[in-house]
Order: C-alpha cells, then sequence, then structure tokens
C-alpha cells in the first residue's frame, strides 16, 4: 500500500481507499496545539478531515492518574479507546494532524508501544492533502466498536530513573526536540512554571530540521542528521522534548532512516524539570 514502512503519501492513501481493501483502514486525525497556538483541534476535526477519519484525543486517551500531560494510558485503557474507535488488531491505521507531521508522530509511537505494527502517518499531514484539492468531509463517520488486543511494550519507554542513570553513564546519545532556544536555557518554556535549560549530555535537535516543507526528509538526509550529531544505528538513542509529542518525530525520523524503534522519554522536561534535584544546563 506504502512504499514505506512507517509513512504514506497523500497519493498513496488517496489511491489505497478507493482500493478493495479500503475497509480495513482506519483513519485517524491525531491533531494536538500547544494552548500558544490557539487552535482548537476537535473544532477543526468536526469542521473539515479526511474521509472516514476519526478524532484520537492524545489529551483523552492518557493515564488521567498522571498529573503530567498525556501520559501514556495502560494497555487495558488504550485497547477499549481504539476499539471504540472501529480499531482491532487486523486494522492499517493511518495517522495525521493538521500542522503537517506534529502529534500524528506521537500517536504513531503510541500504537507501536501497544504492538500494533501496522500503522504510517501520513506525511505532509492534513495541510498537504488540502493543498492537493483532495475530498474532505465535514460529516463523521462512525464504525462499530471492535476487539483490540494490545500488549505494552516497555522497551520503547525509558522512565525519569532511566534518564537519571543514562544522564550520568553517558550510556545513550540523547536526542531534544525542542527548540534550540528552550534547550539552552535562553528561551521561556509554553509551560510557565518551568525553567528551560537541557538535561546534561542530551543534543539539541529540534524537530523541524528533520523536515522540508511539511514532509519529513528522505531517508538518506536523516541520516546524515544524526550522523552528523554522533547517532548512528549501533547507539542506543533516547528521544525528549517537552511533553512526549515532538520527541516522537525524532523517534519516526529515526525508524525512516532505517535506524529501528528507539526509546521515548515520555514525562519529557515536564516531569524532569518540575523534578527536585534533577540536573539542569543552561547556558
Amino acid at each position: 500500500m506504502a512504499s514505506s514502512d512507517h509513512l504514506i503519501t497523500t497519493q498513496e492513501l488517496a489511491t489505497a481507499l478507493k482500493t478493495e481493501g479500503s475497509k480495513d483502514i482506519v483513519i485517524l486525525d491525531c491533531s494536538w496545539y500547544l494552548p500558544a497556538q490557539k487552535r482548537n483541534a476537535q473544532a477543526e476535526f468536526i469542521n473539515s478531515h479526511i474521509p472516514g477519519a476519526r478524532y484520537f484525543d492524545i489529551d483523552t486517551i492518557c493515564d488521567k492518574s498522571s498529573e503530567l500531560p498525556h501520559m501514556l494510558p495502560t494497555a487495558a485503557a488504550f485497547s477499549d479507546a481504539v476499539g471504540s474507535l472501529g480499531i482491532s488488531n487486523n486494522s492499517i491505521v493511518i495517522v495525521y494532524d493538521g500542522a503537517g507531521l506534529f502529534s500524528a508522530a506521537r500517536v504513531w509511537w503510541m500504537f507501536h508501544v501497544f504492538n500494533h505494527q501496522n500503522v504510517r502517518a501520513l506525511n505532509g499531514g492534513f495541510p498537504k492533502w488540502v493543498a492537493e484539492d483532495r475530498e474532505i468531509e465535514k460529516n463523521i463517520q462512525h464504525r462499530p466498536t471492535c476487539q483490540f488486543v494490545s500488549n505494552k511494550s516497555d522497551d520503547l519507554i525509558v522512565s525519569m530513573t532511566d534518564m537519571l542513570d543514562i544522564c550520568s553513564s553517558k550510556e545513550a546519545v540523547i536526542l531534544d526536540a525542542r527548540s534550540s532556544g528552550r534547550f539552552q536555557g535562553t528561551a521561556p518554556e509554553p509551560r510557565l512554571e518551568l525553567p528551560s535549560g537541557h538535561m546534561p549530555g542530551a543534543i539539541s535537535l529540534p524537530f523541524d530540521q528533520l523536515q522540508s516543507n511539511g514532509l519529513l526528509k528522505p531517508a538518506k538526509e536523516l541520516r546524515a542528521i544524526f550522523n552528523k550529531l554522533g547517532a548512528t544505528g549501533n547507539d542506543r538513542i533516547i528521544t525528549t522534548c517537552g511533553s512526549g509529542v515532538t520527541a516522537a518525530i525524532i523517534t519516526l525520523a529515526l525508524a525512516e532512516a532505517g535506524f529501528g524503534l528507539h526509546h521515548l522519554y515520555d514525562g519529557a522536561w515536564s516531569e524532569w524539570a518540575a523534578a527536585e534535584n534533577t540536573p539542569i544546563i543552561s547556558t
């Protein structure tokens, strides 16, 4: 259906939706925005979306017992949530967002955490779909609830305890997707109660450096970026960001570059900077 194991182009999706196997495709609008962006993701979805799409809310499908934003839910909660969206273990899941390639990467990663491999992110997302004058709709199509069985893979997640050990031992490459100003401590965090800065040993890789015109860069260019930062396919790599969203863009780019699936620090800067006695570096 697609030329990549992790991405799908707008043309590939449009073609797939016309095939007999399209009944197995489930499209998810995974749009999410920071408050400063002043965009209402769910309202935008209701107003227009790719035909047949359903809305995946990362602030709802999460660990509601945590004070941290949109932390991973339990396997049971994830199963119930995606099953209610009409997704089964046999579904081909396509995720997209209204920014091009932003929060959809988080949901792509979530499906991998819960051991559903047949998931691809729409490269260029809804903006590219609309720019190409492809079909959109306002009606929300409801699919019957399906059974979805998930098993959480802790191999793709690291905790703050893990991160403290990694920062001390320097046994992994830590790639931080936040802006360089936030990383260096010269620009404020969106969550104003938190200081900016970075973890010891972390490397700045703003997620937009992995993109060009709203698209993830080709695999060859991504490999060159990672290699220049000292990250290769043989390294253990940890991705992080502000709240676990844009870190997943780096994780997706690593997979697309052929480096495989790597760990993501789910608590991210929201947890690290709020904790007592965690080291913070600023310049």
